[in-house]
C-alpha cells in the first residue's frame, strides 16, 4: 500500500483553523455554497452578506442565518466586526472587489477565476501587499485532501516523473445568450468559468509550460464556448479541454514514467484517486470529503491569524501563472473583453 497515511494526516481539520467572521460580497450561486459549509465545517461564520440590490442580501440572509444585510458593498468592506472578505461576484469585477476590500482593510478570498487577466492579478496582489493583507484566489481544489494525496504521490516519486496530463471540464450550462456565461461584459465563457480548473491542475503539478497551443469556437456573443489546449514542458505534455455547451465525463490523469492517477469522477470536487502501478492492479485510495468549501476557508483563517499575506498551496505565483496561461490561450483565439479595453494587454 501506498504510505500516504488517512485523510488527517494529508490537510488539518478545518475545524481546527481559527474562528472567523466572513462577510460575503456578491450573494450569488457559489455564495450559497460557501454559506452552508463554512458554519458547518468549521468555526467560523457568516457575519455579513452584502449586494447592490438590498432586498437581494436581505433575502439571503433570512434564508441562511446571516445576522447582517448589507444594500452596499462599501458598507460591507466598513464592517468592523467582518475579520474577511469572501468575494463571489462575476470575475469580471473581481479586481475592483478585491481591492475595495484590501483599501478597507480587509483580508479576501476570491473566486475563481481570480480576475480577468494576469495584469489584473498582479494589480490586486500589488495592493494586498501594500497593505500588508492576506489575499488568495479561492480554487478551492486546491485544498482538498485527494489534491494533497496527489501532491504527496508526485513529491513522493510514486509516479516516476510525470509525463503526461489528461482532464476536461465539459458542462451544458444555461444556454440562453443573455446570462452570465454568454456576456462578454462580464468576462463570460468556458475558459474563466470552466478552464480554470484543469489550468490550475496542470500549473500545480507541472508549472509553467514551454509552449501554448490551443484552438477553439467563439459564441455569437462573442465568447468562447469551447476550447482544447496542449501544454508543452520539455518531455511532459498535458492535453486540456473546455466545453460550455456539452456535458462531459470530467475525469483527470495524471500519467508517470511508473504509474498513473485516475479521478475517475469530476476531477476537482471531493473524490477518490485510483492509482495503477506499470504492470500492477488499480488501487483506491480514500481520499474524498463531505462538503469541500471549508478547506480553502480553514486555510485563509490559518494564514489571515498567523499574519501571512499568501497560502503556501495557492501562492500568489500560481495565480499569476495560470492567467498568464489562459491571456495566451484567449490571444490565439483573438478574444479580448470589454472590461479590459482600458487595459496594456497583447491579446490579440
Amino acid at each position: 500500500m501506498t504510505a500516504l497515511g488517512l485523510v488527517p494526516d494529508l490537510v488539518p481539520d478545518p475545524m481546527s483553523a481559527p474562528a472567523l467572521n466572513w462577510g460575503i460580497l456578491a450573494p450569488g450561486g457559489i455564495a450559497r455554497r460557501f454559506v452552508s459549509e463554512i458554519p458547518r465545517y468549521t468555526s467560523s461564520k457568516v457575519l455579513a452578506v452584502a449586494s447592490r440590490d438590498a432586498g437581494r442580501a436581505a433575502d439571503f440572509a433570512r434564508q441562511f442565518g446571516v445576522h447582517r444585510a448589507y444594500g452596499s458593498y462599501q458598507q460591507l468592506v466598513e464592517d468592523p466586526e467582518v475579520d474577511a472578505v469572501y468575494i463571489a461576484s462575476p470575475h469580471s469585477e473581481h479586481a475592483a472587489h478585491a481591492e475595495l476590500a484590501l483599501l478597507a482593510g480587509k483580508p479576501c478570498l476570491v473566486e475563481k477565476a481570480f480576475t480577468v487577466n494576469a495584469a489584473q492579478a498582479r494589480r490586486v496582489f500589488a495592493c494586498a501587499r501594500s497593505q500588508g493583507l492576506f489575499c488568495m484566489e479561492a480554487m478551492w481544489a486546491r485544498f482538498l485532501p485527494h489534491y494533497a494525496a496527489l501532491r504527496r504521490l508526485v513529491d513522493q516519486g510514486e509516479l516516476g516523473q510525470v509525463v503526461g496530463l489528461l482532464a476536461s471540464h465539459a458542462q451544458a450550462l444555461d444556454p440562453d445568450p443573455t446570462a452570465r456565461l454568454w456576456n462578454p461584459e462580464l468576462a463570460g465563457g468556458a475558459l474563466l468559468d470552466l478552464g480554470v480548473y484543469p489550468l490550475s491542475l496542470a500549473q500545480m503539478l507541472l508549472g509553467r509550460p514551454d509552449q501554448i497551443a490551443a484552438q477553439g469556437q467563439l459564441t455569437a456573443t462573442g465568447v468562447d464556448l469551447w476550447e482544447s489546449i496542449t501544454l508543452t514542458y520539455g518531455r511532459s505534455w498535458a492535453v486540456l479541454a473546455n466545453d460550455m455547451g456539452a456535458a462531459g465525463a470530467n475525469h483527470a490523469s495524471i500519467i508517470g514514467s511508473a504509474a498513473r492517477v485516475d479521478i475517475p469522477g469530476w476531477f476537482y470536487p471531493p473524490a477518490d484517486l485510483v492509482l495503477t502501478r506499470s504492470g500492477g492492479p488499480p488501487e483506491v485510495l480514500p481520499t474524498k470529503v463531505a462538503g469541500g468549501f471549508q478547506y480553502e476557508a480553514a486555510e485563509a483563517a490559518r494564514r489571515i491569524k498567523a499574519g501571512a499575506l499568501e497560502s503556501e498551496i495557492m501562492p500568489w505565483a500560481d495565480t499569476i501563472a495560470v492567467l498568464e496561461i489562459a491571456d495566451e490561450v484567449r490571444r490565439q483565439l483573438g478574444l479580448r473583453y470589454p472590461v479590459e479595453s482600458g487595459e496594456s494587454l497583447d491579446l490579440g
